[in-house]
């Protein structure tokens, strides 16, 4: 059997500054670049025309095509990953396994599986830290603890930021990567999925945009955000590159990076937070949860217009802009006191950036249930919010067509009551 040595893709999908390739190309020969689709996640997936698996999809023939301008290829498999490794190992003779870190908890078990497996076999199974600039357990205070509060944490993110000299990774040995004609690629199809008829944002950024990001970015009928969500995710775009560019020209933007950060913080360390509140105490919330009426905000007919412009333009879109996130979330846990859980699994579905760490936090954030979250009695007005936010209702009427005529619904609920029914709702159950 032909050794070989495998660099296991998975949210890293691009070639450059990508630290377990390097790594793998500089320590080893034949290195087999793989990728995996997991029938663990997709099976889990209702949509079959999901943008997220075409997007995968099409990423994956880009890299494809870039390696075999060097003479590689990228082999593609299908199913649960501890079965395809089992799999490889009886066609190849595998010393060692590079790949980047993944801090979710199923990945993080995923990966337990894959090494015992292969270290049961002589090999080595050897990771790296690539989708963050600082990942769980390097930030900490000055008892060695994580921080559960974002604004220590992200000062002290930044102080390492400035005094450590993060550089690119270049100068890869590409000669060193396995040599072979094209391997045949599954199509979408064989994936059990279809196209999508979802637009990818780009992945580039303006730097006029990044500029002005702290003043435009609350304001949804302007392109005043990055777009840039679904390629952090999926590791098109490296974070140290964009952390890099980016740093200097806003610190709003950077904080959004940060951000990102301490949410996979929280979630590696309190890995509970997946389907419990992160303050105990807020479990104990009786939610009313009433099917028709989130079946109304799903759909965005809760006859609130910035909460069903926002619902409408995720469903059409994949997309959501962040400050009408937050309004739609408040909506949902206090206006008509529905789970945040129910929410949350919505947005995971629809999302093109979906990443549960920051999923999950944001919807605790907006329940009052999370970590470093709004107190639960501040509950958004969505009328104040449209009148700073969307004061000429440009994006409003954007998604709602319908508005002022007799076809848009009345509003669900009176804001004044449910406010107050939120407030003593969450009071008693606290107290």
């Amino acid at each position: 059997m032909q050794k070989i040595s495998i660099f296991w893709f998975r949210r890293d999908l691009r070639l450059d500054d990508n630290t377990g390739l390097y790594y793998a190309l500089q320590q080893e020969e034949n290195v087999l670049p793989l990728f995996i689709f997991d029938s663990n996640i997709l099976d889990k997936l209702s949509n079959k025309k999901d943008a997220r698996v075409e997007f995968i999809h099409d990423q994956l023939k880009i890299l494809n095509k870039e390696l075999e301008e060097k003479g590689s290829s990228i082999l593609i498999k299908i199913g649960k990953p501890f079965e395809v490794y089992k799999e490889l190992l009886k066609h190849y003779d595998i010393q060692s396994v590079y790949t980047n870190r993944d801090y979710e908890p199923y990945a993080k078990e995923r990966d337990l599986a894959v090494e015992k497996l292969l270290t049961d076999k002589g090999a080595d199974f050897y990771t790296f830290k690539d989708q963050l600039i600082f990942e769980p357990g390097e930030v900490l205070n000055g008892s060695g603890e994580f921080y559960k509060v974002f604004t220590p944490y992200s000062r002290v993110w930044k102080e390492k930021f400035q005094s450590q000299k993060i550089e690119l990774l270049s100068y890869f040995h590409w000669k060193n990567l396995f040599q072979t004609s094209p391997f045949e690629a599954p199509s979408l199809e064989d994936l059990g999925f279809e196209n999508s008829d979802i637009k990818i944002p780009s992945k580039s950024w303006e730097k006029n945009l990044i500029t002005k990001y702290n003043q435009t970015r609350d304001f949804p009928a302007q392109k005043g955000t990055s777009r840039l969500g679904i390629h952090l995710r999926f590791g098109t775009i490296s974070i140290r590159k964009l952390a890099l560019e980016t740093a200097s020209l806003n610190d709003t933007f950077l904080n959004e990076l940060i951000w990102r950060e301490f949410y996979m913080t929280i979630l590696a360390f309190c890995p509970e937070v997946v389907d419990k509140a992160f303050k105990p105490a807020y479990d104990r919330i009786p939610w009313r949860n009433n099917e028709e009426e989130f079946k109304a905000w799903c759909e965005g007919k809760t006859g609130y217009p910035i909460v069903d412009a926002g619902m409408r333009e995720l469903n059409k879109t994949g997309y959501m802009h962040n400050r009408v996130r937050m309004i739609v979330a408040s909506f949902l846990t206090k206006h008509l006191l529905i789970d945040w859980r129910w929410g949350e699994a919505y947005f995971a579905e629809k999302l093109l950036d979906f990443e549960l760490a920051s999923n999950n936090g944001g919807w605790q954030w907006a329940a009052g249930t999370g970590t470093d979250a709004q107190p639960y009695f501040r509950v958004f007005n969505p009328e104040s919010q449209t009148e700073k936010f969307d004061k000429e209702l440009k994006y409003i009427r954007k998604w709602l067509p319908e508005l002022g005529t007799k076809d848009y619904p009345k509003p669900i609920v009176d804001h004044k009551f449910a406010r107050q029914r939120a407030i003593d709702t969450y009071k008693q159950a606290l107290d």
